[in-house]
């Protein structure tokens, strides 16, 4: 019966790969999940050139990873409020979205750099030479959360279709 939940956390995945971004003013953090969606890797850090730059690049690492879903790191305050940072992530994307033309989530990645920076301390990572990855780290853990909290889902509904049909026999 688990396999029931584990096709529903799939199904996002089945024909391709999720990408996360971290979108920062002057970097975009990216990262993907594996083929089969088991995994968050840190793909790249785009640095930033223009909305129609951007927007090209992000399309091309569409398209060559097959990426079927897109969320984008939403960088609210600390007390849920969206921020005017915020306003313009939605805005950018839900651009990419259309362009793409793939569903794009918003998630909350409130403390995502934090947990980024709590990542590279413990991997022993220098302090002074981390410009060029915290982003795609802080893009591995928004993905992170999206995907656990899709797994919770998958389980919880995996239990309750196994409770209704031993509740049948």
């Amino acid at each position: 019966m688990a396999e029931i939940g584990w096709r529903t956390y799939t199904s996002a995945m089945k024909d391709g790969r999720v990408m996360a971004l971290d979108v920062g003013t002057a970097r975009v953090g990216v990262a993907l999940t594996d083929p089969l969606g088991y995994t968050a890797q840190p793909l790249l850090t785009l640095w930033r050139k223009g909305r129609g730059e951007d927007m090209r690049s992000l399309l091309r690492l569409v398209r060559k990873h097959e990426i079927v879903r897109i969320v984008v790191g939403n960088p609210l305050h600390m007390s849920g409020d969206v921020s005017p940072w915020a306003k313009k992530v939605q805005e950018f994307a839900d651009e990419l979205g259309r362009r793409a033309a793939v569903p794009v989530e918003m998630w909350d990645e409130r403390l995502s750099s934090v947990a980024a920076h709590e990542i590279l301390d413990e991997a022993g990572h220098d302090k002074r030479d981390r410009k060029d990855i915290i982003d795609q780290v802080a893009a591995v853990v928004i993905l992170r959360g999206w995907m656990e909290v899709r797994e919770q889902a998958a389980a919880r509904a995996a239990r309750v279709a196994q409770i209704d049909a031993a509740s049948r026999e």
